[in-house]
């Protein structure tokens, strides 16, 4: 692109709204526009696109396939997986990671959503399985699926993440992997099923209650104790995922889905809810998913993931072919509610712009953000930080790791970087 063409751009977006060439919010698509029209096509080609001929492509010489019972990814997808954490001689415990900086948008496909695992995927024949309710209630209840489907539905849009996403942050230099591999363990989705707290209302819970303790049906029983006032609020008894029937890794027949909350909460393969007066202080409350502060105590059932944001593109393995224009994209959400702003920086944190977020912007949600860049070539490093509507601020890095231990790495929520190299290398470091 000629440095005309790049100053005319600049000029008719409306401008620079922060330092290093971010762009305001509101020109996004018209310099999109503008930056592709410049170059312009000729006559020649044009006509030739107009034409079906001896030069055109196979694909449009030849029938296609027919159709197939269930459909799949375009064979140029395949390279579009996820990336698998597997503990040594343990095939079924572990994680993999959605790959966000391949996906666009906010939803999640079904194929790609996060998975994490204590002992394997069960294969659960939905005709013998059951959820019961029992404990501190009225009427011990148990529901077949059959059972469930039979009661009033509703659909929410909702991320999933693992209190354990990022995790690497808290090491001493930066992991140099992509976007995915850092914050992959994040999904979003269109969950469908039967709020619990009709279920509870059924059972009718006795006033003592303060607590439920979700247990699933995998080979470790995975058990997390659950405020009462959760389940009574937006929790949901979920039975699809983005309109078909929860997958197994996803926990088919049913799982809990708890918005906000962090990911282990959301028992999968859910099979059993107690209703108690105190939590139980299961294995995975215990050994894992606490915060251990610098005196070596650690805090437990810190439930809330909080504001967090991430620039998908440009990010590591995404090298910049050369000034000019670029679109800052990312992600951002709360466990807290709705994002309110996401500010992006382009120069280390010296100046912000208000970022464009995607509508619709839905509580729990994640939300995507875009902004206008006109690259100059020169050494730049990108951030962003998120608001969520209750105040809550992203912090920096620094100020998320004094709170703890150093080997702490749990909910980590802090802003993160990308230093963009003069030779158009996109690098992680910390900010």
């Amino acid at each position: 692109m000629e440095e005309r063409d790049k100053a005319k751009i600049a000029e008719l977006a409306g401008g620079v709204a922060a330092g290093n060439g971010l762009l305001d919010r509101r020109s996004l698509l018209r310099a999109g526009v503008l930056a592709a029209g410049i170059a312009g096509i000729g006559a020649g080609v044009a006509q030739a696109a107009e034409s079906v001929g001896a030069d055109a492509p196979e694909w449009m010489k030849t029938p296609g396939r027919s159709f197939s019972p269930y459909g799949m990814p375009s064979k140029w997808q395949e390279k579009v997986q996820r990336s698998f954490t597997l503990l040594p001689g343990r095939p079924g415990t572990g994680t993999s990671r959605t790959p966000l900086h391949l996906l666009e948008g906010t939803l999640t496909p079904n194929g790609l959503h996060f998975e994490r695992h204590h002992n394997g995927v069960p294969d659960i024949d939905p005709n013998r399985h059951e959820l019961v309710i029992h404990g501190l209630v009225k009427r011990p209840l148990a529901f077949s699926v059959e059972t469930l489907m039979r009661y009033p539905m509703e659909s929410q849009i909702h991320f999933v993440e693992c209190s354990g996403n990022s995790g690497s942050f808290n090491q001493r230099e930066p992991q140099q992997t992509t976007a995915g591999g850092l914050n992959g363990l994040l999904s979003c989705s269109e969950w469908t099923g039967v709020r619990l707290a009709t279920l509870l209302g059924e059972a009718e819970v006795n006033r003592e209650a303060k607590w439920v303790i979700a247990e699933g049906a995998d080979a470790v029983a995975m058990s997390r104790s659950v405020p009462l006032e959760k389940c009574l609020d937006d929790a949901m008894i979920a039975l699809y995922q983005n309109g078909e029937a929860i997958r197994p890794e996803q926990g088919y027949p049913m799982r809990l889905l708890l918005p906000g909350f962090e990911g282990n909460m959301n028992v999968k393969w859910l099979r059993r809810l107690k209703v108690m007066n105190e939590p139980v202080n299961a294995r995975d409350e215990t050994s894992h998913y606490t915060e251990l502060m610098p005196n070596g105590k650690a805090r437990q059932y810190m439930f809330l993931q909080g504001v967090k944001s991430a620039i998908i593109k440009p990010s590591f393995g995404m090298n910049m072919k050369g000034p000019g224009f670029y679109e800052v994209s990312g992600l951002a959400w709360s466990g807290s509610g709705r994002v309110s702003k996401v500010e992006v920086s382009a120069d280390g944190g010296k100046s912000w712009a208000a970022a464009a977020l995607t509508p619709p912007v839905l509580s729990k949600a994640l939300t995507r953000f875009r902004l206008a860049w006109q690259w100059d070539g020169r050494p730049s490093t990108l951030m962003s930080r998120a608001t969520d509507e209750k105040g809550e601020v992203q912090p920096t890095r620094s100020v998320w790791v004094s709170q703890y231990s150093p080997i702490q790495f749990y909910h980590f929520n802090g802003i993160q970087g990308w230093s963009i190299e003069a030779d158009g290398t996109v690098k992680h470091v910390y900010v």
